[in-house]
């Protein structure tokens, strides 16, 4: 649900600026999407001119002019997409692997609590903010996977240079040199490939299927087979064409030929590594691709864009990730490491539990709480945030873990609250209830909250301030 600016944290207003500039669709014409349509659309008119003048019909060649101003594009293009990349780390990253996870836990469940409620809108809302999300999930599991001494990939093993697993926590205090050549050669080119992953999705011919001859058609419903492989192979060839020459590699500024053929190397095994993510995702059976495949499908289905988008389904969305392991459509440890570091609940997830007294005993009641941090001990007992207290909303709750016995979202634990006076039942829903959403699709216990609305007010943002 949206707020106007004045109605949110500088943090918020952050996270929605940046989703804007990723695949945001603005007058300017300037966000990655927005370059990209445009290259994609004069790549087009080139073709049909190329193919013009071998007929005879219009001949020349191109002047220096028009080459130049290409390389001019193709260089803001790469500026554009690098400065992205960079506000990403800057608000998802801090001075300490803590920072770190702290920060990724906010970025994330704001990104969740953004969404609206509104069922016509949830598409559009999820295809905007999808490309940040699974970017920030690829550096977190980067980081367990290089923490569990799960990477085999010789390129970011070679950047690791003799960081072991057990100092990777520290890398920037033991080695800060190294640390930010990880950075910019494997961080960075990793968020590229997460944000261009399915960038080819807006070449003509991809558009085309996916909105039908004239346009009319919705983009989010569920294609045949068919449309659906023509749809996979346009996006990767576009996506891997505009990445090479659409997107290129960084322009040296200097003088000295030894420097220069170095940076460009650099540059350009850069450039393979983001090619290598994109291609081994496709398949990515048990390399270096599922670093991009398993945070793109979590992705998918936290930010679906489909018709049966459900969000009381949500808390299961490693049902569906282990069933494409079972597929050899990823691979199943890069599950169990990212499981580990999300848990079951998404951030920004609305949980209702069964409240305790004083003594630790269930009075079988209930009230709402938002899943607020990464790397839960229990995947099934999320880290939350109370946002009500006594059946009231609160600005500042205390930070609490849910276990599986008090969390309304099992059918068992809501099976405990059918002793009580229907007439108590309603008269907290009411309490609770901003709306009658919540009543009619979860009767007079409700497995879960939509926590969106809550989160429209200023204070209740500050859901990570101590």
């Amino acid at each position: 649900m949206s707020s106007s600016p004045d109605q949110d944290t500088i943090f918020t207003i952050k996270v929605k600026k940046l989703s804007q500039q990723i695949f945001g669709k603005s007058f300017k014409k300037d966000s990655m999407v927005d370059l990209a349509v445009t290259y994609f659309a004069s790549s087009k008119k080139v073709i049909s001119k190329a193919d013009k003048d071998d007929s005879g019909e219009q001949g020349g060649v191109e002047d220096k002019e028009i080459l130049v101003k290409r390389e001019l594009e193709r260089e803001k293009r790469y500026q554009q997409l690098d400065n992205l990349c960079k506000d990403i780390l800057s608000l998802c990253e801090g001075s300490s692997y803590s920072e770190d996870n702290r920060k990724s836990s906010q970025l994330l469940a704001t990104i969740q609590l953004l969404s609206p409620t509104d069922e016509s809108k949830i598409p559009l809302a999820n295809e905007l903010n999808k490309p940040l999300y699974k970017a920030v999930l690829c550096l977190r599991l980067l980081d367990k996977l290089c923490i569990d001494s799960s990477i085999s990939d010789p390129y970011i093993k070679e950047r690791l240079a003799d960081i072991s697993s057990d100092k990777y926590r520290r890398f920037s205090e033991i080695d800060p040199i190294g640390h930010q050549r990880f950075i910019d050669e494997v961080k960075i080119p990793l968020i590229k490939a997460a944000l261009l992953q399915d960038i080819g999705n807006h070449h003509p011919d991809a558009q085309y299927i996916l909105k039908g001859p004239d346009g009319s058609e919705n983009p989010f419903r569920m294609l045949d087979v068919e449309d659906r492989k023509s749809l996979l192979q346009i996006n990767y060839r576009e996506t891997v064409k505009y990445l090479i020459e659409g997107i290129g590699i960084e322009k040296y500024k200097g003088d000295f030929k030894v420097e220069r053929d170095i940076f460009n190397r650099t540059q350009r095994h850069k450039l393979l590594f983001i090619k290598t993510l994109l291609k081994s995702a496709i398949k990515p059976q048990k390399g270096i691709g599922n670093l991009l495949k398993v945070p793109q499908i979590y992705s998918s289905i936290i930010l679906s864009t489909k018709e049966n988008y459900n969000y009381a389904l949500l808390p299961k969305v490693y049902q569906v990730l282990y069933k494409n392991a079972e597929r050899d459509i990823c691979y199943a440890p890069v599950i169990d490491a990212m499981r580990s570091i999300t848990g079951d609940f998404p951030l920004g997830y609305g949980v209702t539990y069964i409240t305790e007294n004083t003594t630790g005993e269930k009075q079988y009641g209930y009230e709402y709480a938002i899943v607020k941090q990464l790397y839960p001990e229990d995947p099934e007992a999320p880290i939350c945030r109370t946002t009500t207290r006594n059946l009231s909303f609160i600005s500042f709750g205390q930070d609490i873990v849910i276990p599986k016995d008090r969390n309304l979202h099992y059918p068992e634990v809501a099976k405990k609250l059918n002793t009580l006076d229907k007439g108590r039942l309603n008269e907290i829903l009411v309490l609770l209830s901003s709306n009658h959403s919540e009543r009619s699709k979860d009767g007079l216990i409700p497995r879960y909250w939509l926590s969106s609305e809550y989160f429209t007010t200023k204070n209740h943002q500050k859901l990570w301030n101590k």
